[in-house]
């Protein structure tokens, strides 16, 4: 029994050390947009953004059905890095539920997360606790969408009525906060009669807290809110992971 509880936590100890944060790793193929695989086998998702998705799930199966831009994704994210030596840094959680790798990509002086965001192939994605390169992803994001890179000059703008025809597809949602609906797990801002949501999470909203941005003071306003439309429950909203997604217009 011993010599098992040894040989365990040996392997254990290998696998945790395939990937070291700081050194270089040869990436043998892109997945998608947001996802690589390096040279030993190991998956890496992208930290801070989401780009679209190139499949979707059809009751129990996986089919290809790629989403607007999608694929321009893979392709632009395939010439920063594949056949490449990228430097992967971590943030606080390291792996996901898939056990991919979480990291921050470069290859040279090239920082991959924030291109992808900069020309318009991806959204900016925050979670915390890992936002260490948050400002650096906010500003790449801002500059696509002032630019209307990418995916910024096809994203529709519409009313937060015209939400529930939008569900798994961006949008721009505009509508008034008619109340603000608040639980130690999660924050909801309600769009009237509409039925749309703008839906913050207890993680997102120490981001909001930390950017000194006040949910209480959205409510009677008027907003943009940017995202993925998700149906829920029959009704349409979009989870807000930082406050940048949130445009005041009143």
């Amino acid at each position: 029994m011993r010599k098992i509880i040894i040989l365990l936590l040996v392997l254990s100890f290998i696998g945790c050390a395939q990937v070291q944060p700081g050194h270089e790793y040869y990436v043998s193929k892109v997945i998608d947009g947001d996802t690589i695989e390096l040279g030993n086998g190991q998956r890496v998702r992208y930290l801070g953004l989401d780009t679209p998705e190139t499949r979707k799930r059809q009751g129990e199966t996986w089919v290809y059905a790629p989403e607007p831009y999608a694929e321009a994704a893979a392709e632009f994210n395939r010439k920063l890095v594949e056949g490449k030596q990228a430097r992967l840094e971590f943030d606080v959680q390291k792996k996901d539920k898939y056990n991919r790798l979480l990291a921050y990509c470069f290859v040279g002086d090239v920082f991959v997360n924030a291109e992808l965001l900069k020309n318009g192939y991806a959204l900016l994605y925050t979670s915390s606790p890992n936002v260490k390169y948050v400002d650096i992803l906010v500003k790449a994001q801002q500059d696509a969408r002032r630019n209307n890179r990418g995916l910024w000059g096809e994203i529709p703008q519409i009313s937060a009525k015209e939400a529930r025809r939008y569900f798994d597809r961006m949008a721009v949602v505009e509508g008034k906060v008619t109340s603000i609906r608040q639980s130690p797990k999660v924050t909801v801002l309600n769009f009237g009669q509409s039925g749309f949501k703008a839906v913050i999470f207890k993680e997102q909203l120490a981001i909001f807290m930390s950017s000194a941005v006040s949910v209480r003071a959205y409510r009677g306003k008027t907003l943009r809110v940017t995202g993925k439309v998700k149906e829920y429950r029959g009704e349409a909203e979009i989870i807000v992971r930082h406050p940048s997604a949130i445009e005041v217009l009143d």
